[in-house]
């Protein structure tokens, strides 16, 4: 990506958030709210305390990885819808497998439930993958298709095999003993440990996708597949090993989550996370960066909404503002499309009337 369409994006970008707080100042201001007092108390809420900050980061964390792996998909032109269902897979996966060797040391334990979550997810979503390249079944519907199977299979198994026995809990696996858990870092918060070991696999995922020969093949792949094919590249084992990737760090983010913060599994472990990543991810472009530094924004917005209860305003004026920022994104292509035509027929006009460049040159010329 150029110099020049980065400024282009960033301008975009900047103007879509700028406008999209100045529609849901309009909305405060109809409701009978003040926009001042109500992003006062956004931003109070998202950073009044260590606490709040702590949930921003973990919820970024989560954001950026799942954006992450959206983004590697994309690179070699899949679109891997199925995350959440990944992401469940492998949270429930690594959950027993933390219950059942209870008693173990953490250093066999953590290891292996980070071991099993990455199979697993990575395993499931190796199926659309699969499909994809010997099939030509398409990618969307199948893994639309697989979050149901995996949301569903998870419920049954966290109802049914592996259910606590705790009567209170309806639908969830047994506690993690207490020494499985990731340390926190900032006390009251969610942030774990686990953020340490999302930003190395942030950085890798940015490193291989921009600055090796990997990432050039996949982006090759994602953009002329037929000439990627030609020129020697095994296209189809890309596309399969790019989705194994990206489903097994949806399972790593369902890892993160119950041993982070929920320690045990329950189907609410997932709260359409994979969605919002995905959502942040194409705001980005699929770029790494990009992805990461929205995600943040996103938290901000999100932990940040909680404040708004304190000054009575409803807190679903984050969704609307995440709303806004997406429409404008998605449409800002277009808008600058309309706005370059208008721009080059006024050139044509202006270059056309009376006393113009090329009403000059043709007098000069019948002279």
């Amino acid at each position: 990506m150029s110099k020049k369409i980065n400024t282009k994006y960033l301008i975009s970008l900047m103007v879509s958030i700028f406008l999209a707080f100045a529609v849901g100042a309009v909305i405060l201001l109809c409701t009978g709210h003040s926009p001042l007092t109500a992003y006062g108390a956004m931003a109070e809420g998202a950073f009044s305390s260590l606490r709040h900050v702590g949930d921003v980061l973990e919820y970024a964390m989560v954001l950026a990885i799942c954006g992450l792996a959206c983004d590697l998909g994309s690179r070699v032109g899949i679109f891997n819808v199925g995350g959440e269902g990944q992401l469940l897979i492998g949270a429930i996966v690594a959950a027993q497998i933390g219950v059942s060797l209870d008693g173990t040391t953490a250093w066999l334990v953590i290891p292996l439930a980070a071991l099993g979550a990455i199979v697993s997810a990575g395993l499931y979503a190796m199926i659309p993958g699969v499909l994809k390249v010997k099939l030509k079944v398409n990618e969307v519907i199948t893994t639309i298709m697989l979050n149901t199977v995996a949301a569903s299979l998870c419920q049954f198994m966290a109802k049914g095999p592996w259910k606590s026995a705790n009567k209170t809990m309806v639908s969830a696996t047994e506690n993690l003993n207490v020494r499985y858990w990731f340390d926190g870092l900032i006390p009251g918060s969610n942030l774990s440990t686990a953020i340490f070991a999302a930003a190395i696999i942030a950085f890798l995922v940015w490193y291989i996708m921009q600055k090796t020969t990997q990432g050039f093949e996949m982006k090759l792949t994602g953009q002329n597949p037929r000439f990627a094919r030609f020129s020697g590249m095994r296209i189809d084992r890309k596309i399969i090993v790019c989705m194994v990737i990206s489903g097994a760090m949806c399972g790593m983010v369902g890892m993160f989550r119950v041993y982070g913060s929920e320690h045990l599994f329950k189907p609410s472990v997932s709260n359409d996370y994979y969605f919002e990543g995905l959502m942040v991810a194409m705001i980005a472009r699929y770029q790494p960066l990009a992805t990461i530094l929205l995600s943040i924004f996103f938290a901000v917005l999100k932990v940040g909404a909680e404040g708004l209860q304190q000054v009575g305003v409803p807190n679903q004026i984050y969704l609307i503002i995440q709303t806004v920022v997406i429409f404008f994104m998605a449409a800002q292509s277009g808008f600058l499309e309309c706005l370059s035509v208008r721009l080059q027929k006024r050139k044509a006009a202006g270059a056309n009337a009376p006393g113009g460049p090329e009403a000059e040159e043709k007098g000069g010329a019948e002279a």
